[in-house]
Formats: C-alpha cells, structure tokens, sequence
C-alpha cells in the first residue's frame, strides 16, 4: 500500500517525507492542476528527500492537448527530469478525438529512459477508461494511472475504482487513485475499493487550502491509515 503526497515546494518535500509519505508528486501550479516545476526546484527537491519522486511533465495547463512545440518543451523536460535523479515522470496526452496520443505518448517515452512513468488525470476526461487501461498496460514503462474514475472527486466514483483496480491486476501497472480524498474518508475509500495505491493533496495540507503547506498531523494520520493495509 502506498501513500503518494504532493508537494510544491522543498518544504512540503520535507514534511512529506518525515511524516509519513511513501512517494511524492513534485509539481507546479497547484490550484490549476498541475504544471512542470522549475530546475531549481526539481534538483533541490530531490537532494533534499529520500522517498521517489515523481515530476510532472506538463507545459501548461490549458487541457492535455498538446502541438508540435509543446511536445519539444516536453521533450526537454523530460530529459532534465531524467538526469536530475526523480524516480518518475508523471503526464498524460489526448489527440483531438479526445482520446489518448499515442503518438505523443510514444515520442516522450524515448525521452523518458529507465524513469517509472504514471499516465495522469487526462485519463479521466476519456471515454472508455477500460480500453484505455488495456492501452497503456502494453507500454512496460507505464507502471500507474493517475485517475479519480472520470469524477471531480474519486469519491463519487467509488465502483469505477473498484473495477479499475481489478482490471489492473496482474498488469504492469496500478491504479493510484486521488482527487477529493481526505484523512476522514481515506480508510473507508481504501477497503471499498481495493485500491493499493492512493495520492493526496489538498486533504493533507493546512486548512484543507491547495496554497498552504502540508499539514503534519494530517499526513501522519494518513500515513497511519495506509499503514494498516501494508
């Protein structure tokens, strides 16, 4: 079982990791969904923890469609997120059908190296998210999806999690579920769902705020929740 923690900045990593984070998504643009941080911070933040982590790969915010020259900003990216030591690289395209690029996917992939990618929330904008699973589960590198089940919170989509966790045995890859989850609804989340891995942001942070830092006592219960399904 596995508690994945967002952070946007050295501290939040910091915090993260003292109390009770198994991993960490590093990104940017919180409020907005997740962005590509900056060097500095990626470096810095790698040095300063222990536990994986995982870097967002997104040029902007403006949907998952991207063009030629967002695919060249992504490429580079990629290959400094790939030397900076991160665990990961978290993203996610969709072509104009709505569906997944995969030619975009393909082309980041030989950017990506040995790096454990996770396919991002843009899964939950698909149509037939279990076609899509079967999709990325022949791309070895692919190793989680990223999904709160096509809802704004994974916990109205509790028998969509469920499903998807069951299709996803087996396989190569996970399902991380997140969006929505709070330290009160976590334990219940987990046993109906079955889901092994589980990512939280707002719902460990101070005051329940995106823009504040993580809050301690949250996270360690949490992390104590999780605890009890390792």
């Amino acid at each position: 079982m596995i508690l994945e923690v967002i952070a946007t900045s050295v501290l939040d990593a910091k915090l993260a990791q003292e109390h009770g984070a198994d991993r960490i998504e590093l990104i940017s643009g919180i409020v907005e969904g997740g962005v590509t941080p900056s060097i500095g911070l990626i470096e810095q933040v790698v040095k300063a923890v222990d536990i994986p982590v995982n870097v967002m790969l997104r040029p902007h915010a403006n949907g998952f469609r991207y063009d030629g020259d967002d695919l060249g900003v992504m490429a580079r990216d990629a290959g400094i997120i790939r030397e900076s030591g991160a665990a990961g690289i978290v993203m996610g395209m969709l072509d104009e059908r709505g569906e997944i690029d995969t030619s975009a996917l393909e082309m980041l992939l030989n950017e990506t190296g040995k790096l454990a990618v996770t396919f991002h929330r843009a899964f939950d904008e698909l149509q037939d998210r279990r076609s899509a699973l079967e999709l990325l589960s022949r791309y070895p590198a692919i190793r989680k999806i990223l999904t709160s089940g096509g809802k704004p919170s994974v916990l109205d989509a509790k028998e969509e999690i469920a499903e998807l966790a069951k299709l996803s045995e087996g396989r190569s890859l996970a399902i991380l579920a997140g969006s929505g989850l709070g330290v009160e609804t976590l334990d219940e989340f987990i046993r109906k769902t079955q889901v092994r891995e589980v990512h939280m942001g707002t719902g460990v942070r101070r005051n329940g705020r995106a823009l504040e830092p993580i809050d301690p006592d949250k996270l360690r219960t949490a992390a104590d929740i999780v605890a009890r399904y390792k």
